[in-house]
C-alpha cells in the first residue's frame, strides 16, 4: 500500500508541477508578481497532495516573528526538492540564491530569472562572484521580498566503508 501511495504521489507531483508551468508560460511576459503567485500555488499544490495521498502534514514553526520585522533571510538545510517549494507558503515570494546551473533548465530557469533569483558560480571564484553581495542588496532594497539561500548548496550523501585490514 505505501508503495502505491508513493507511487501515485510522484505521478500527481510531476504531473502538477508541469501543468501548472505550462500554464504560468503567460507569465514570463507579465509583471514579476504573476509568476511568483504561480510559485506559491505550486507549493500550496505540493501541500494539497502530500495531505490527501501521504497524510503528511506541513507545519511551520515561528511564522509570527517574519512579520515583525521588514528585512530578513531564511537560510534552510537543503534536503531536498520540497523544501524549495513550500517555503513560499510561509515567505513571501523570496528571492533564491542558487547555484546558476539551474537556470538552464527550460521553463523552470526562465521562471528562477523572471522572479529575480540571484546566481551563482560555486566553488570558483569569477568577476560574476565578486559583486555577489552588491547584487543581493540591491535585489532586497528593490523589491523587499525576503531572501532564501540553502547554504549547505548540493545535498551530499556520506559513505562510509571499512577497510578489510581494519580488524
Amino acid at each position: 500500500m505505501q508503495f502505491i501511495r508513493s507511487l501515485i504521489f510522484n505521478i500527481l507531483l510531476y504531473v502538477g508541477l508541469i501543468s501548472i508551468f505550462i500554464l504560468a508560460t503567460p507569465t514570463l511576459f507579465l509583471p514579476s508578481r504573476y509568476t511568483i503567485y504561480f510559485g506559491r500555488l505550486s507549493a500550496k499544490y505540493i501541500e494539497l497532495i502530500l495531505r490527501l495521498v501521504l497524510g503528511t502534514k506541513i507545519i511551520f514553526h515561528g511564522i509570527e516573528n517574519l512579520k515583525k520585522v521588514n528585512n530578513y533571510f531564511v537560510a534552510s538545510a537543503h534536503q531536498s526538492m520540497l523544501e524549495t517549494f513550500v517555503l513560499q507558503i510561509p515567505l513571501d515570494g523570496p528571492i533564491f540564491i542558487l547555484k546558476k546551473e539551474l537556470l538552464n533548465i527550460p521553463l523552470f530557469g526562465w521562471y528562477l530569472r523572471k522572479i529575480g533569483s540571484i546566481a551563482i558560480v560555486r566553488q570558483t571564484t569569477t568577476k560574476e562572484n565578486l559583486n555577489f553581495f552588491d547584487k543581493i542588496k540591491e535585489t532586497i532594497d528593490k523589491s523587499k521580498r525576503p531572501l532564501l539561500i540553502f547554504p549547505q548548496g548540493t545535498r551530499i550523501c556520506l559513505l562510509y566503508t571499512s577497510d578489510a585490514t581494519d580488524k
